[in-house]
């Protein structure tokens, strides 16, 4: 198994209509991603850091999803507030 594991900075932690987004289109399409296993957005911090972590059953599913990522902020309509800061595959070392 893979992840893909992103960080963004996000303009305004408490955006109601980011979140609604995140939950309402974002998450939804990334599940239907295919390979997909599961997926956490993480609250940002103090900061305004959020991060999120993708499961992919093989590392080609998690490396199509990372370049679905970053086509995403890319694209002509990126999420308003929401800046890429770093996105990354990693091997799964172990799962509970």
């Amino acid at each position: 198994m893979h992840a893909v594991v992103i960080t963004v900075y996000v303009a305004d932690a408490h955006d109601e209509m980011g979140r609604k987004n995140l939950r309402e289109n974002v998450a939804p399409g990334v599940a239907r991603a295919p390979g997909f296993v599961a997926g956490y957005w993480l609250e940002p911090t103090a900061g305004n850091e959020a991060l999120s972590v993708v499961l992919f059953e093989t590392e080609d599913f998690a490396k199509a999803g990372l370049d679905m990522a970053k086509e995403m902020f890319a694209g002509s309509e990126p999420p308003p507030g929401v800046r890429l800061k770093t996105a990354e595959v990693r091997a799964v070392a172990a799962n509970a």
